[in-house]
């Protein structure tokens, strides 16, 4: 049988956690799902658990050499069959019944590509959080594509959930980028229109640690404005969004570093009033700052 959905994981040496990220998905109830896991590369214990898990799970497994995060999406991707798709990270963990009520979710809303749902920080000792993650919450009950082209809404990677020929007839994952995801929505957002993004579910349980992508602020920022300038430069927001990721830039470092903040400054520093209203978070300890 055709599964509804099909969940996509690239790993990557998280040999430590890729086993309970695995295992909870797997344990997803109400819904036929399938898990297709490609491993890129891993120099860690990784394929060797992914290996003895498929075997007892019965879920889909590649191992190959590194190719980077894009790529291996897009490989598990053309593997897909299910009706919806979802990408998961091999850190994290999947809530219990997730998978039933965001497929639910698309059924109810036949217009939607594509729809999102929140996340819940996951700390040491797997100590899940109280809250759902703020800036998910602000992007209730959609977002559109100027919203997001300006950094005004933000959607988490691990909350997705589209429909897979829908982002097969747009090319897919962009193959020129480092991350998989921001290049998709804006691909989504401006083909199809505003998309859902709900309030009442959790998607992930996402896991903090130093080794997460989105603290390395100076190889995400510069690559989102590549992704602007190599895709959108000739739309009537495009300067505002360069100007608008600029300050999100300047933000995020002040935000872990007042000395790295004074040097990004020359880099990013528009007449923008978004910059401007951000330059206070220099004075402001950061014990007291949010990101």
């Amino acid at each position: 049988m055709t599964p509804k959905v099909s969940v996509i994981i690239a790993s990557y040496n998280h040999e430590p956690y890729v086993e309970k990220a695995v295992r909870s998905v797997m344990s997803q109830t109400g819904i036929d799902f399938e898990l297709i896991v490609v491993d890129d590369g891993s120099k860690d214990r990784s394929p060797e658990i992914l290996k003895r898990l498929s075997l007892e799970l019965g879920f889909a497994y590649v191992h190959r050499p590194n190719k980077g995060a894009t790529a291996t999406f897009a490989e598990a991707l053309s593997m897909a069959s299910g009706k919806y798709v979802c990408s998961f990270s091999s850190d994290d963990i999947m809530p219990p019944e997730r998978l039933k009520k965001q497929s639910d979710f698309l059924d109810q809303h036949p217009n939607a590509v594509a729809c999102f749902g929140q996340v819940v920080p996951l700390y040491e000792g797997d100590k899940v959080g109280t809250e759902m993650d703020a800036r998910y919450l602000r992007s209730v009950p959609q977002v559109s594509f100027e919203e997001s082209f300006l950094g005004l809404k933000a959607l988490h990677g691990c909350a997705e959930m589209f429909m897979r020929e829908k982002i097969l007839a747009i090319g897919g994952y962009d193959m020129r980028y480092f991350f998989e995801d921001y290049p998709l929505y804006l691909k989504i957002l401006y083909q199809y229109g505003p998309q859902p993004v709900s309030p009442d579910f959790v998607c992930c349980y996402y896991r903090e640690h130093g080794d997460n992508l989105h603290v390395n602020h100076d190889r995400i920022y510069r690559e989102i404005l590549r992704i602007l300038a190599d895709n959108y430069s000739t739309h009537p927001l495009y300067k505002k969004a360069v100007q608008a990721w600029k300050a999100n830039w300047f933000s995020a470092v002040a935000a872990q570093s007042k000395l790295d903040a004074l040097r990004l400054i020359p880099k990013v520093i528009t007449l923008s009033p978004r910059f401007w209203l951000r330059l206070p978070k220099l004075l402001i300890p950061r014990k007291l700052l949010k990101y």
